[in-house]
């Protein structure tokens, strides 16, 4: 076989990119979300029995959402419309909207609309949408990047499902790439292509849980690596490298660990020169940056809390920023989030608070211990309104603080979070005596 970068196979399915030829068909060949998809999942079985409502994907890039929309439209005995709301305007919304309103008088049959980019739709797209939604003249399909509580209308995402995709493991994602190099169909089995392991753990390690990158890192490899002289090819660690623009982590996988742990500890120890180093040798040795994002969030929460609750926004707007910008612009907002958590002064108070809460919540059974002077009597009788006038309206009174039970009874005297002598918590604890003094 003539070795030419230009000819895959030779026709137009062959000059499609390996991830769209390797896309799913059906539920079985579907990679991931087994917390969504396995067998009996309420959306599986929906998808079995063509009983899905509307519904939102939404989830990071390359992690499956377009392929399940896809398998549905082929398994539906409906009609599938597709529209990406990055190109679509009102007039394609109402034709859609018109082709469904016919579809179901004169055929009896459902249209689903899948909508890519669902977030990228304005208010009025949204409104001249809605109402078909809501009479079930489409079942909606979105497929959303962006957390849709906080970029959809809201009316929009109250009708419909959210599903929530996660990041593929780095398991699914070899078992998936092996299959294609096997595949000589859809994939790249002409090629007669090995991968050396250390190449495969790689890309499935750099790919952060994308298995679209996953699949274009491999196809480039293989299209750019030479055949042997057997007519084979060899796919080695440098291949990958060089085919997803990042080098191996130059530690084994005991070391990463150890500086990972280290860099933690750093964190929570307040020495922001070794969190500063560790996160760099980190990032150096081939971390993806958004792990020690993740990473400085959480402690921002768990070792700051309450002391600074600041770091956690610090946080938070440094991984944002380093999501948008990328490496390396993003690195000094980041930098600067990992000094900040460091030097803040430290309390565990909340995690403390948390986990008593959550004990109670689990083994102390009160299923109507709420003080009825608190419970919701919108539609109450006249005992239950007679109970609500009890309630003490704190803005009533000096302070705007009442004393008053809020716990149930066998908790009244429970207290989960008591605030330390440091940061903000001091001044948390100067708020409680002066309220104190308004008994």
């Amino acid at each position: 076989m003539s070795f030419d970068i230009f000819d895959l196979n030779g026709n137009e399915e062959g000059a499609k990119p390996l991830a769209e030829r390797m896309r799913a068909n059906n539920l079985n060949e579907f990679v991931g979300q087994k917390h969504i998809v396995s067998e009996g999942s309420l959306l599986r079985r929906a998808i079995a029995t063509d009983r899905l409502g509307s519904c939102i994907f939404f989830g990071p890039p390359g992690t499956g959402k377009t392929t399940l929309a896809n398998i549905i439209a082929s398994t539906t005995h409906g009609e599938f419309i597709k529209l990406n709301a990055v190109q679509a305007g009102v007039a394609d919304v109402k034709k859609a909207v018109e082709e469904a309103r016919n579809n179901l008088k004169m055929y009896g049959k459902r249209t689903y609309l899948m909508l890519d980019e669902c977030h990228r739709f304005n208010k009025t797209q949204s409104d001249s949408l809605l109402p078909a939604i809501e009479q079930g003249t489409i079942i909606f399909i979105g497929s959303t990047t962006e957390n849709p509580y906080a970029s959809m209308t809201p009316a929009i995402v109250s009708r419909c499902r959210v599903f929530e995709f996660r990041r593929l493991t780095e398991e699914e994602i070899k078992s998936a790439l092996l299959r294609a190099l096997g595949d000589k169909r859809k994939g790249l089995g002409e090629y007669k292509a090995e991968i050396e392991e250390g190449a495969l753990n790689h890309i499935a390690r750099v790919s952060g849980g994308d298995l679209r990158t996953a699949y274009n890192a491999l196809e480039l490899a293989v299209l750019t690596t030479p055949p042997q002289s057997d007519g084979g090819l060899k796919i080695t660690l440098s291949d990958a490298e060089q085919s997803i623009q990042r080098k191996a982590l130059s530690y084994n996988e005991d070391a990463y660990y150890d500086y990972l742990s280290a860099f933690c500890k750093s964190l929570r120890g307040s020495d922001s020169n070794a969190a500063l180093y560790y996160a760099m040798r980190l990032i150096e040795g081939g971390c993806d940056p958004m792990m020690i994002a993740r990473r400085l969030a959480i402690h921002s929460a768990e070792d700051v809390g309450m002391a600074d609750p600041n770091a956690m926004v610090v946080a938070a707007s440094a991984m944002y920023i380093f999501e948008k910008t990328g490496y390396p612009e993003g690195l000094e907002p980041l930098c600067n989030a990992i000094i900040y958590v460091c030097e803040a002064p430290k309390s565990n108070t909340v995690e403390t608070a948390m986990i008593a809460a959550k004990k109670d919540a689990r083994e102390v059974r009160d299923d109507d211990g709420v003080p009825p002077y608190i419970k919701d009597n919108t539609f109450g009788n006249k005992e239950t309104k007679a109970d609500s006038a009890k309630y003490k309206y704190p803005h009533d009174f000096a302070g705007g603080y009442v004393e008053q039970q809020y716990l149930p009874d066998k908790l009244k005297d429970r207290i989960y979070y008591v605030p330390s002598d440091y940061g903000y918590e001091k001044q948390v604890k100067q708020i409680r005596k002066d309220k104190g003094k308004l008994k």
